[in-house]
């Protein structure tokens, strides 16, 4: 499948909440009343992209067509606008989406640095090696630092994929201190004139200050490296999470000043709409999308692709 369908199959669960909750409300030729304009916003907040969002949506609806006759393809085009301008928030044009490594804000001279952090069990590591691959694929030298010095099977799994990638990796033996790797993967990448140092971090529970604090550390002591790193400092989110993803979002920005998400178990979760709520909450960007579990299942996140993945066929 090509990546517009690969997004849409993703999707399906989101869709097939949407289609339920609202797939005979709309009906051609109906007066659009605010019973159905309530029900409609009833339908959008199952997906979980959040009551801020959803009020938008149903407000410009009220305002263009509350108390006219139904017309399904105008109602629709007005939805999809509307979700589009929240996605892209301030960065509309920001990047082309033609150039596969455009989302990530880039170091002005030397390697760009990639701090990457999120709780457990959301596939931070995947992720990882999924985004080295994309850059390695494009031409870019990438060195890896695997700073979950507590796990020992993390440092194994990130070097096993480093290995198929074709990119180097910086480790230190179990109990290191993080900081230490992030600045050795720093000086390699520097030393080697790699182009991207992505930094893999400990899995942690946004309410666990000391680990919070850690992650400050990491962040200081890369910037004490290479002058304005990291560059990114990305945040992986699960999906299946929905809207706690926003409590988690809000205090790793704090700790780690987050640039950007990404969003993985995509396909498997009905609350897809959780991309715009944390976009129009947090003003974090989604910048890469998880939609299946094999290597190559990363995409750059698109709001144009993913709202019309996301209504059609409603």
């Amino acid at each position: 499948m090509g990546l517009f369908d690969n997004l849409k199959s993703a999707l399906k669960k989101t869709k097939d909440v949407l289609r339920t909750d609202i797939r005979d409300l709309l009906k051609s030729g109906e007066i659009l009343d605010e019973a159905k304009l309530e029900e409609f916003f009833r339908g959008l907040i199952t997906t979980d992209m959040g009551i801020q969002a959803a009020t938008d949506v149903v407000d410009a609806l009220r305002v263009e067509f509350g108390g006219r006759t139904v017309v399904p393809d105008k109602i629709w085009e007005l939805v999809r606008s509307r979700i589009k301008e929240i996605l892209r928030g301030d960065a509309a044009s920001s990047w082309d989406p033609n150039q596969p490594v455009s989302p990530l804000n880039l170091a002005a001279t030397g390697p760009t640095v990639i701090l990457v952090s999120g709780v457990n069990g959301v596939g931070k590591t995947t992720s990882i090696a999924k985004l080295a691959r994309i850059l390695h694929h494009s031409g870019q030298k990438v060195v890896l630092a695997a700073g979950d010095t507590f796990r020992a099977a993390a440092v194994e799994q990130l070097t096993l994929w480093s290995r198929r990638i074709g990119c180097e990796i910086i480790t230190k033996p179990p109990g290191s201190d993080p900081a230490s790797v992030a600045y050795d993967a720093c000086e390699q990448a520097s030393s080697t004139h790699a182009d991207f140092a992505i930094i893999d971090t400990a899995g942690r529970l946004q309410t666990q200050q000391n680990l919070m604090s850690e992650l400050q550390k990491i962040h200081r002591v890369i910037g004490k490296r290479i002058e304005g790193a990291p560059h990114e400092s990305l945040l992986v989110l699960d999906a299946t999470t929905g809207q706690n993803g926003i409590s988690q979002a809000a205090k790793f920005s704090e700790a780690a000043g987050c640039t950007g998400i990404i969003l993985t178990k995509l396909d498997g979760t009905a609350k897809g709409g959780v991309v715009i709520a944390i976009r129009q909450k947090m003003g974090i960007p989604v910048k890469y999308i998880g939609v299946g579990e094999q290597i190559e299942d990363l995409q750059v996140f698109s709001p144009d692709d993913f709202v019309n993945a996301l209504f059609s066929e409603v």
